[in-house]
């Protein structure tokens, strides 16, 4: 069952979606964080692709029914409310937490990776840092002293142990593979990639086997066991 849910913080709300996992007990927990201005309930309809999982997302600070600017801190600060919140949840499995995101996202995952215990962590158009990113497409802008929200992922990747499966379009031209390739090659722990050459920047996760390929990640079986 979908329902909608609130976290409130000094007087201002995040709205976020949850799905309880069925049978009711203790299950794994998937956190999703979405790319900028993702309309993040969309990917509650793939709850289905991995049963026995719940799902948890929510829009960040400024966007759908969430209060609030979005800023790299904000965000951070966010993510780690929302995994403390959902992981003392009595029907929360704490020791199989995953964390997901695309895109933007892929920088708030990282971080609550270098956080929180995390079991599983699947990036999809991950990237090394914002400011890499801008320097790249910018290369004679002083990038360092004009971006506030570097989102620096790189810096995170070789303290991080978590096992990351890392989705990577041949044909993305917003975040370039060799980004996310840089990224991949500091990781600290387990590292799995998949490269799809024809993928761009949106399609790459309606790309064929993209969620059997997370199924065979999270080793999930028919009634969700991990």
């Amino acid at each position: 069952m979908q329902r909608n849910v609130w976290i409130s913080q000094n007087g201002q709300s995040l709205q976020g979606w949850y799905v309880k996992a069925k049978p009711a007990r203790q299950a794994p927990l998937l956190l999703y964080f979405g790319g900028n201005a993702e309309e993040v309930t969309g990917f509650l309809s793939y709850k289905d692709e991995l049963p026995g999982i719940g799902m948890v997302t929510f829009n960040y600070r400024g966007y759908g029914g969430s209060d609030g600017q979005p800023g790299e801190q904000a965000l951070f600060d966010d993510a780690l409310r929302i995994y403390d919140h959902f992981g003392n949840l009595p029907e929360v499995d704490t020791r199989q937490i995953i964390v997901m995101g695309r895109s933007l996202g892929t920088g708030v995952a990282v971080y609550l990776a270098a956080q929180r215990p995390v079991h599983r962590l699947i990036l999809t158009s991950p990237y090394d840092s914002i400011q890499s990113l801008a320097q790249a497409q910018y290369p004679y802008v002083p990038i360092n002293w004009l971006l506030k929200h570097p989102f620096d992922s790189l810096v995170r990747a070789p303290r991080i142990k978590t096992p990351v499966l890392a989705f990577i379009g041949g044909n993305d031209r917003i975040i370039p593979a060799s980004h996310a390739e840089t990224l991949l090659q500091a990781w600290g722990g387990e590292m799995h990639k998949v490269l799809i050459p024809q993928a761009d920047h949106n399609t790459l996760g309606n790309s064929q086997n993209y969620w059997q390929q997370i199924r065979d990640f999270l080793k999930v079986d028919n009634n969700g066991s991990l």
